[in-house]
């Protein structure tokens, strides 16, 4: 090749990669031009529904376009997100959930993904109420008295929760192997479904439902504890697990995420929306009705917070030594 047509096709490459480049900032900079695809790992009319529904009406009217919202409750929440890290990473597509399905699920059974597939938008919220739940016809007033009945009474006392490897199963367990205590966990794709098998008089306890909060108010449930970090203005008799002897806590935040790829531009949006949606006068009220505080993480702190608690966590589950799901099927 002579040195002539080398520069003329240096100079084609180059034009090539800058139209490439002009092409995508461009399209960086319009984002978005088409509806959103929000992908809630709960089941539909829960509290995490409620909540991030809210917030994805509010950041659609910034955005100029809207949210469709569908919901797959599947896996604890693993299957959203599983579905959404295989997306393309273009800003149309997006997680909402808890940071259980990075931090928590992915240490107790193989998923298809990894917690680095998805890069966090930013998180809104934690619980502050995650109550452990008896008919109000069961014989326990009290958690102990729970607990006793579970020593005298091995594998009989069954409770439901969102899944394997939630936090209120990591709580249950915890107290279990404290006391040690046999009691059966029956998991659910989503906190509603678990807490209608209690009503159902399909498991006697219920661990982490805020959806039982309008049944625990007229009486049809009772709350025995609280797997949150403090105790709820609205039950101050009801004491956490810590209070009750045993140290631990829902460490839980609800938030939305991406595709491991999507530009940073595009991730910045995304962030501003949310983030001006928790400034809407109706935020509280809506976090209050779900018993749910409002906590901002921006994107890049939200990863940190995800990446020390993962191993917090691991490490907490190792030392409790709950069989991960393939040590079960043995």
């Amino acid at each position: 090749m002579t040195g002539q047509k080398r520069v003329w096709y240096a100079a084609l490459l180059g034009l090539v990669l800058s139209l490439a480049l002009g092409s995508s900032l461009q399209a960086q900079e319009a984002y978005p031009t088409k509806p959103i695809n929000l992908l809630i790992g709960y089941a539909p009319g829960g509290v995490v529904d409620i909540s991030e529904r809210f917030m994805a009406s509010k950041a659609e009217k910034i955005l100029g376009q809207p949210f469709v919202v569908t919901n797959n409750g599947g896996g604890g929440s693993s299957v959203a997100a599983e579905i959404i890290a295989k997306k393309p990473a273009d800003g149309y597509n997006v997680f909402g959930g808890a940071s259980t399905a990075l931090i928590r699920i992915p240490q107790f059974r193989t998923v298809p993904y990894k917690p680095d597939d998805l890069t966090p938008i930013m998180h809104f919220a934690f619980p502050t109420l995650t109550p452990i739940v008896v008919q109000s016809t069961s014989p326990w007033k009290t958690f102990k008295e729970l607990v006793d009945y579970a020593k005298q009474n091995p594998g009989k006392v069954t409770y439901s929760t969102t899944g394997v490897g939630s936090p209120m199963h990591l709580g249950m367990e915890f107290v279990a192997k404290q006391e040690g205590i046999q009691w059966k966990h029956i998991p659910f794709p989503g906190a509603m479904p678990a807490f209608t098998a209690l009503l159902g008089g399909h498991v006697l306890v219920n661990a982490g439902a805020g959806e039982s909060v309008p049944y625990i108010k007229e009486g049809t449930v009772r709350v025995l504890a609280n797997l949150a970090e403090k105790r709820v203005k609205a039950w101050p008799n009801v004491p956490t697990l810590r209070e009750a002897g045993y140290d631990y806590y829902n460490e839980s935040v609800f938030l939305f995420a991406v595709p491991k790829g999507t530009p940073k531009p595009i991730v910045d949006r995304l962030e501003d929306a949310f983030h001006k949606a928790m400034s809407d006068p109706e935020f509280e009220a809506v976090m209050a009705k779900v018993e749910f505080e409002g906590s901002y993480r921006n994107s890049e702190d939200t990863k940190k917070y995800l990446d020390d608690a993962y191993k917090r966590i691991g490490a907490f589950i190792d030392d409790l030594r709950i069989p991960k799901e393939a040590e079960q099927k043995k």
